[in-house]
C-alpha cells in the first residue's frame, strides 16, 4: 500500500511545488508520513464536514485543493474551525494534503479543467508564464476559443455547467469568442485577459471595483463562484490518484458543497 508521502510526491510531480505562490502553502499539512493509506477523500477543502465524512468512509487521507492551514494558527484548540480539524484529523489518525496555486498553474490543474468543463478549444496559458521540469509552460490562467455566440447565451451555458446558483456579470454588449479563464479570486489579473484579447473573463470573487474595471475595458465579466469555478478540478485529482495507484480506494466527497446561497 502507499504511504501519504508517496500520495504527496505523486501530487508534486503533477503540480510542482515550485509552482505555488511564495505565500502559498501546499503539499501535506496534517498527519504522518509513514502513514499507509488504503482509501483517499478528495474534496475542494478540508473543512469541518470533509473530515468527519473522510473519518466515517473509512479514508485515511483527504486531498483537497484549499489548505487546512493557510495563515499559521496562533494555537490549536477547538475554539476556532481550522483547530477542531486538526484535532479530528490527529484524533483519528487521517492526514491532509493539498495542492492550491500550484494546481492552479499546473497542465491539466483547476484552469486547464475550467476551461475543459467551458467548452473552450485552442486552450493556452496567458498572464506570467512559468515553466515545469518538463519545459511546459504553466501560469494561473488559461484562454481558449469558442463558437461566436451572444453574451446571454455563453452565460446561461457557463451557469449550467458549473451548477451555479447564479452569476455576477459585467455585459459589454459585444459577442463572446474568445474567453480567458480563472478559477478561484482572479479578479486581479483581468488584464492579462484583455492584453490576450479576451472579450470574456470567467472567474470568481470579483471585487466592486474590478466589475468598474472590466465595464470601463468593455470586456465581458462573469463570477461564477468560487467553488463552482474550481470543484470540477477534484473529479480530476481523483482520476489521476486512481492512475496512480490502483490499489487506492479514491473517493469524491458527497457531503462538501457551495455554503453561499442565493435568496
Amino acid at each position: 500500500m502507499p504511504t501519504v508521502h508517496d500520495v504527496e510526491r505523486a501530487m508534486f510531480d503533477w503540480a510542482p511545488r515550485e509552482l505555488a505562490e511564495d505565500w502559498d502553502n501546499v503539499g501535506l499539512l496534517c498527519g504522518r508520513a509513514e502513514r499507509k493509506v488504503t482509501r483517499v477523500l478528495v474534496a475542494l477543502d478540508p473543512f469541518e464536514d470533509v473530515c468527519r465524512e473522510a473519518y466515517e468512509r473509512g479514508a485515511e487521507l483527504i486531498v483537497t485543493h484549499h489548505p487546512l492551514i493557510f495563515v499559521p494558527p496562533h494555537s490549536v484548540t477547538d475554539r476556532d474551525s481550522i483547530g477542531r480539524c486538526i484535532l479530528y484529523l490527529a484524533q483519528h489518525d487521517i492526514a491532509a494534503i493539498n495542492a492550491h496555486t500550484n494546481l492552479d498553474c499546473a497542465v491539466g490543474g483547476v484552469n486547464d479543467v475550467l476551461a475543459r468543463t467551458l467548452g473552450l478549444s485552442d486552450v493556452h496559458v496567458i498572464g506570467n508564464k512559468k515553466r515545469d521540469a518538463q519545459g511546459r509552460e504553466c501560469a494561473l490562467l488559461r484562454a481558449g476559443t469558442v463558437e461566436e455566440t451572444s453574451f446571454a447565451d455563453f452565460a446561461a451555458g457557463v451557469k449550467q455547467a458549473l451548477g451555479c446558483a447564479g452569476l455576477r456579470c459585467i455585459d459589454a454588449l459585444r459577442p463572446v469568442r474568445r474567453v480567458a479563464v480563472g478559477g478561484g479570486a482572479c479578479g486581479s489579473e483581468l488584464l492579462d485577459a484583455v492584453d490576450a484579447g479576451c472579450d470574456t473573463f470567467v472567474t470568481a470573487d470579483v471585487k466592486y471595483n474590478q466589475f468598474w474595471d472590466a465595464h470601463d475595458l468593455g470586456i465581458n465579466l462573469i463570477d461564477a463562484g468560487h467553488f463552482e469555478t474550481e470543484n470540477p478540478v477534484c473529479e480530476a485529482i481523483a482520476t489521476y490518484l486512481r492512475e496512480k495507484f490502483p490499489a487506492l480506494d479514491v473517493l469524491l466527497s458527497e457531503k462538501h458543497a457551495d455554503p453561499i446561497k442565493f435568496l
